[in-house]
């Protein structure tokens, strides 16, 4: 999920991943991508940093990045080709090694290479077997990421207002939106057409192949879930081990979209204040209506009157998407706490961190492609380019579930998006794959649980998993249950029980 316009773009689908600079791994291009035979030279990894920015301090050498040449149109096979940045942790042993395990970890936006790195101990029970490997796809990061402006232009749009939802609030938004979509064009134009889910699912196929397996063995999270169900419906016979975590429904409407996340997301906010007021020392007020209506009150106040932090201003649009980015998970609900009560005194870099966390701000400025990769991928997925009356409609709504998180959605800004999209990635269908295992979360804020029992069905080849506990995705959660079924399925091949459920972590 991907906040864009402090709410404009918020209800999404994603998960985090760190800010980026360009890559230069060793290369090699592929020939026409119908013979399927090509190689990847792997090599060191000269570009990553973590999340604050800093490079590591040791360089791994089983640690390895390189680039692998598709087709931007693959209508043209032989025609112009676009570098795909990838990045592989080689298997460790001691067990047999079961081939390679691609990852995609959500967005659409986010950096596989970058996040694959910072999430390998969490992995290290696959990479037993497994050659771990994740991408930036098209149109993310190293791989052509989509621009739209430089760091200034990116401070103004993340930082507009959402409240009041008044005429007003939605001139400076339509306004922004056209702005934001015009930068686009003119820094990214010629890839917008080509950055869909379709063609992503494509270039994993010529990922298996370029690191020689048969099958596809791939675990998706979040908008990952959207991009394995079209790699199955495109290449059913191809699919190896499949698992999709925290997944979507890639159906719904823009309108039904906001709706179910600000649901998500409310809950989610109301599980987070009444841990807070039940240890008793809660800093953002006693008791639950007390706590609900000091944030209120400061996001409201923030409209008028931003808090100073450093050369900036914290914003309620900027401080929606601190509290936001942090209900992703249990473990984040403690700052989120801190920040907060600091921002009931007047200290807003809690919040601030937050939000430039989610946003994949870097502290000099510059931001990754998160937040233009987002809208990029996800206008180009759906040819539904609501009206206004719909916007309208959509907002209204959402604000009688959380004048917290309701908002128009994403659709405002795909209504003005410069390239035409298509349904084709909406289409789920895996007929003749191997099993694939869903995984879905009763308190997921990003990716509501009913979606997870609709995109089983769609599949045709899947087999649900229910997880009980809070937070966007379980594997990563912290649930032993969850990742013995998971691991016991890639490693094993064993297919967790019809109607198998995990309690919370």
């Amino acid at each position: 999920m991907r906040r864009v316009l402090a709410a404009a773009l918020f209800l999404t689908v994603g998960c985090s991943s760190v800010p980026a600079q360009p890559a230069q791994p060793a290369t090699q291009k592929t020939a026409n991508p119908s013979d399927q035979t090509a190689t990847i030279a792997w090599g060191p990894c000269t570009d990553i940093k973590r999340p604050d920015g800093v490079p590591p301090a040791r360089k791994d050498a089983t640690v390895r990045c390189g680039k692998l040449a598709v087709p931007l149109d693959y209508s043209k096979p032989d025609g112009e080709q676009l570098d795909l940045a990838l990045i592989k942790l080689t298997a460790t042993g001691p067990g047999k090694r079961l081939g390679s395990l691609v990852f995609n970890f959500g967005g659409p936006g986010g950096s596989g290479v970058d996040t694959l790195d910072q999430a390998g101990k969490a992995l290290a029970a696959l990479r037993n077997r497994y050659d771990l490997i994740s991408f930036d796809p098209r149109g993310v990061e190293r791989s052509s990421g989509v621009r739209c402006g430089g760091g200034k232009e990116m401070d103004t749009f993340t930082a507009l207002d959402t409240l009041p939802p008044d005429e007003e609030t939605h001139r400076k938004t339509e306004e922004a939106n056209k702005q934001f979509a015009a930068l686009c064009q003119q820094d990214s134009g010629k890839v917008l057409p080509y950055v869909g889910t379709v063609n992503a699912a494509r270039d994993m196929d010529l990922i298996r192949a370029a690191v020689g397996d048969d099958k596809l063995n791939y675990v998706g999270m979040s908008y990952g879930t959207q991009l394995g169900g079209v790699y199955a419906t495109l290449f059913p016979k191809n699919v190896g081990r499949m698992v999709l975590d925290a997944p979507l429904d890639p159906t719904v409407t823009f309108e039904q979209r906001t709706l179910a996340q600000t649901r998500g997301f409310q809950q989610a906010y109301e599980s987070f204040l009444r841990s807070c007021v039940k240890s008793g020392s809660c800093e953002v007020g006693r008791d639950l209506d007390t706590a609900n209506a000091n944030v209120a009150k400061l996001l409201n106040q923030l409209t008028s009157q931003p808090l100073q932090v450093d050369n900036r201003m914290l914003t309620q649009g900027l401080a929606s998407t601190g509290v936001a980015a942090a209900l992703y998970s249990e473990m984040t609900w403690p700052f989120l706490e801190q920040a907060l009560g600091a921002a009931l005194k007047g200290q807003g870099e809690g919040l601030m961190f937050l939000s430039d966390t989610y946003t994949g701000r870097s502290p000099d400025g510059s931001y990754s492609t998160q937040m233009t990769s987002f809208p990029a991928i996800t206008c180009v997925d759906t040819a539904e380019r609501p009206d206004i009356a719909t916007l309208r409609r959509t907002e209204a709504a959402a604000m009688k579930i959380s004048p917290l998180f309701g908002s128009e959605g994403s659709g405002g800004l795909c209504r003005v998006w410069p390239v035409k999209g298509s349904d084709e990635a909406r289409h789920i269908d895996a007929t003749g794959s191997a099993p694939i295992v869903v995984i879905g979360g009763k308190g997921d804020p990003a990716t509501p649980y009913e979606w997870a029992p609709k995109l089983t069905a769609q599949l045709k080849t899947g087999t649900l998993v229910t997880y009980e506990g809070e937070g966007h995705g379980a594997y990563l959660s912290g649930s032993k249950c969850v990742q013995q079924l998971v691991n016991s399925y890639l490693i094993d091949g064993k297919l967790p029980q019809k109607g198998a459920t995990c309690p919370a972590a």
